[in-house]
């Protein structure tokens, strides 16, 4: 049965992933659509869609998110340090060795100061990875975000472009804590509706975020075409180092596998979709946003490559136990 569940996680993210570079093509091929719909500006979406993704977020916690905080605080600690140390110092060098022009660069900064988001939590599920490490890193990454995302980008970011420490910390308290709030609350109070939330939310962010690619690419497709295939290479290689410098900053701290491969995967991949309407909210989301949209596309590719593969090859620790178990049912046989 988990083999089952395992293989069906795997299959709807990888259409998952196919359906956000389809929607960044045809944005591409087709921006109109995407830009205006007769006289709405379609990028006035792009906040709602957020919030009601970080609203699908928080009805997917609850108080055990933070279990793992008194059960394994080691572990928690290296994985929240490394994803907010790695990933923005990554953004700063490689914005300046690309050297974009300074709205770019600043978006670069501004997807690598992010939070990780709940698309990292599923990985780890396929990866066979510590889950409820990752649930936990996610949510306490997420709750410091309106804390250290502007004092990051004010520290990193603030040679590119002007930064409001007080004001990128108002708005992301409004796009991330209230809306998660909200869910806990709606977790709360509908407990027993909550295996009905669980299914119906992920669709809808899965969705929302689909959406959020295509209208920033619309909306940014002039200054992708100048430095579309540069930024591509620069957000991928930003991921993939970050998978990496994850993984083994956590071996060096003597974590298990399965930790290793959750603190991978934590730091790797990031929340696209509140580094986008930060970009909104500066009134730059044909700029700045471009990096978080192009990286959101990326990780979701390689995060999936990766899991695939981690799912095929079990941790040592997991093969052991299933060897025991495997005895002892054959023991009961005889």
């Amino acid at each position: 049965m988990k083999a089952e569940t395992n293989d069906r996680s795997s299959y709807s993210n990888l259409i998952y992933t196919a359906l956000i570079i389809i929607a960044a093509v045809l944005a591409m091929v087709f921006p109109a659509p995407f830009t205006r719909l007769g006289d709405f500006p379609m990028k006035k979406l792009i906040l709602p869609l957020i919030q009601i993704i970080m609203l699908g977020m928080g009805t997917t916690m609850s108080v055990k998110d933070f279990e793992g905080v008194i059960k394994q605080p080691k572990a928690v600690f290296v994985g929240v340090a490394c994803h907010f140390l790695i990933m923005p110092l990554l953004g700063f060098t490689l914005a300046n060795v690309f050297n974009f022009p300074p709205e770019i660069a600043a978006g670069v900064v501004l997807i690598g100061c992010s939070p990780s988001g709940l698309a990292s939590n599923v990985m780890c599920f396929i990866a066979k990875a510590n889950v409820p490490l990752s649930i936990t890193v996610t949510t306490i990454s997420t709750l410091l975000a309106p804390f250290l995302m502007p004092a990051l980008m004010t520290l990193l970011a603030g040679q590119f472009i002007e930064i409001s420490f007080w004001k990128m910390m108002v708005e992301i308290i409004q796009i991330v804590i209230f809306p998660v709030l909200i869910g806990l609350a709606l977790n709360r109070i509908f407990h027993k509706s909550t295996v009905v939330l669980n299914r119906i939310m992920p669709v809808i962010s899965m969705a929302g975020i689909v959406l959020i690619v295509a209208i920033i690419t619309a909306t940014g497709r002039d200054s992708l075409l100048t430095v579309g295939w540069t930024l591509a290479l620069c957000v991928l290689i930003h991921n993939l180092t970050g998978f990496t410098l994850g993984y083994w900053s956590a071996r060096i701290f003597g974590m298990d596998e399965q930790s290793c491969r959750t603190v991978a995967l934590e730091v790797g991949l990031q929340n696209g979709g509140l580094a986008s309407g930060i970009a909104v909210q500066m009134g730059k989301v044909a700029t700045v946003g471009l990096a978080p949209v192009l990286f959101s596309s990326v990780m979701n590719t390689t995060g999936s490559l990766l899991a695939t593969y981690w799912s095929q090859n079990p941790p040592k620790e997991i093969r052991l136990s299933e060897t025991v178990i495997a005895q002892g049912v054959s023991s009961r046989d005889v």
